[in-house]
């Protein structure tokens, strides 16, 4: 690696490091605040909501990265163009190829950081967070247990406990069971216990009432109980085989499953197969994205003004690269002998690479042959 390829790759990390630190925080602040109404809400605590953010952190970060590794691509081609570097390579005989060397070096680097996590991290986290999700929606204690206020555990149930002591019993408690609108069943109870049993979890009322109003006849019937079990295993969902997310899987798995993977993951044999290529994909797409973005400011000349119309082409490009992957995606998800389509939007992206390349190739010969000819 030549000196001005070591001072170009720093430049580009540089850069890099920042804008994914910026464009990772803003992910990750907005994911945050869904995930803390949400925790919140269910009565998780502040370490709980920490540990959810971080397993959702490689994903946003998967994400981040090729855009950061285009944004400091372009940063840094326009600021040697605007500083005159650029200039002086190129009268130095440099070509475009020879100066972007060190931009495909940058997106080796920023691939191999994307394979990392398109692989091994983020596909561990969505398993660790489907885990820990299963956990907290079966911690009934969380969910159940709030003393001092109405709160509604599930659609037609609403549970009101004055106060719970250090024993975990609740002292008066209040219960209304609207599932079944034809008739509302309202419990009172001086003391209760949440109990675990084989068949679920089971809510046991002392010294208690139920009362049943039927709407059909307007009757209010009442029943003293010394001691009652209710069953809450309903109302909150613990139990049932989970069909894993294909984002769970590992990538072997994804590219040869076998009818026992598809039929426990959510998912067909075409998403099967293009989440797997695709993740190849991330990887291929991490080296063109800063390969274009530098190529396309390369087919502008030193300006005073900049090469703000450069900038526009690239991000322009960007979006039908996107628009590519979009459209493929929905076509390969539909039949599982498309799945090389998820490889067109590298594609589409290195061919325009090459061939802004070419164009900004061109410009440089042919004006120094307009220049010999003039004189």
């Amino acid at each position: 690696m030549g000196r001005f390829d070591r001072y170009m790759l720093s430049q580009l990390l540089l850069l890099f490091g920042f804008f994914s630190l910026v464009l990772v925080s803003v992910y990750w602040i907005n994911r945050a605040i869904s995930l803390f109404d949400q925790l919140i809400s269910d009565g998780q605590t502040a370490l709980v909501f920490i540990e959810f953010t971080l397993l959702a952190l490689p994903y946003v970060i998967m994400v981040v990265l090729p855009i950061s590794a285009f944004v400091a691509a372009v940063y840094v081609t326009n600021r040697l163009t605007s500083e005159s570097e650029m200039v002086v390579l190129q009268t130095a005989g440099a070509s475009t190829l020879r100066i972007g060397r060190g931009v495909f070096y940058f997106g080796a680097i920023v691939a191999l950081l994307v394979g990392i996590l398109a692989h091994i991290l983020v596909p561990a986290a969505r398993t660790e967070l489907a885990v820990r999700s299963a956990e907290v929606g079966q911690d009934i204690t969380a969910r159940f247990l709030k003393e001092g206020q109405f709160i509604h555990p599930a659609s037609g149930i609403t549970v009101y406990i004055r106060e719970i002591n250090e024993n975990g019993e609740m002292l008066e408690l209040f219960l209304e069971d609207e599932r079944d609108r034809s008739a509302i069943v309202t419990y009172t109870a001086e003391k209760a216990l949440l109990v675990r049993a084989e068949t679920g979890p089971r809510l046991v009322m002392f010294d208690g009432m139920a009362q049943t109003l039927r709407s059909s006849t307007g009757n209010l019937t009442t029943v003293e109980f010394q001691d009652f079990a209710y069953d809450i295993g309903a109302l909150i969902k613990t139990g049932g085989t989970r069909l894993r997310d294909m984002r769970e899987l590992p990538t072997r798995v994804l590219l040869n499953p076998t009818p026992e993977d598809v039929a426990t993951a959510a998912g067909e044999l075409p998403d099967f197969l293009y989440e797997g290529h695709d993740r190849f994909a991330r990887s291929l797409l991490a080296i063109v994205v800063p390969l274009m973005g530098f190529a396309a400011l390369m087919t502008g000349g030193f300006s005073r003004f900049g090469v703000w119309r450069q900038v526009i082409i690239a991000v322009v490009l960007i979006i039908f690269v996107q628009l590519v992957a979009n459209t493929s995606e929905d076509i390969a998800r539909k039949d599982a002998g498309l799945w090389w389509m998820a490889y067109l939007a590298p594609l589409f992206g290195m061919l325009a690479a090459i061939t802004l390349t070419s164009l900004s190739t061109s410009k440089k010969f042919r004006r120094p042959r307009a220049a010999a000819a003039a004189s």
